[in-house]
């Protein structure tokens, strides 16, 4: 598996992708063409045999100068468990702790549970929310109404 930077042009080739990798879900409309455009220094392809099989789209936050965001993170469903995802948090991970970066946020669905997982088995901790939900913390609204997230917070360098 050979990891690279996103290009303008990978967004024509992953937006087909992503309703087919989510199930059917409409999931498009979530990762418009700008992150291929204007974040290339902090999001990643991930390729086997010239083939996509997973992406991460993050950046550095404009406000907060020491955290990143990972936005959106897709992996070819036959390539789930062949620690992929792993591999590109791992390498995000390097790239924002070279810009100063000791935090790292990211958000989900509540009903998501894959997700949750995955996120605190990568050392991501849940904020406190303002309700639980099967027994995880989430905040209410946050995407708008009735649109609750999980919020997710890891600090960097602190198990390294």
């Amino acid at each position: 598996m050979k990891l690279r930077y996103v290009s303008s042009k990978d967004f024509y080739l992953i937006s087909p992708l992503l309703d087919e990798w989510w199930g059917g879900r409409k999931m498009t409309y979530m990762l418009p063409k700008l992150f291929f455009d204007h974040f290339q220094d902090t999001s990643l392809i991930m390729e086997k045999n010239g083939q996509i099989i997973g992406f991460l789209i993050g950046f550095l936050s404009q406000t907060k100068q020491r955290e990143a965001y990972i936005h959106f993170v897709g992996v070819h469903p036959l390539f789930r468990k062949n620690k992929a995802g792993q591999q590109l948090y791992n390498e995000f991970f390097k790239l924002v702790m070279q810009h100063g970066c000791q935090t790292v946020r990211c958000i989900t669905s509540p009903v998501n549970t894959g997700s949750i997982q995955f996120h605190k088995k990568m050392g991501f901790e849940i904020e406190n929310g303002d309700k639980i939900v099967n027994g995880v913390h989430v905040t209410a609204n946050y995407d708008g109404e009735n649109k609750d997230r999980v919020l997710f917070v890891k600090r960097l360098g602190l198990e390294e």
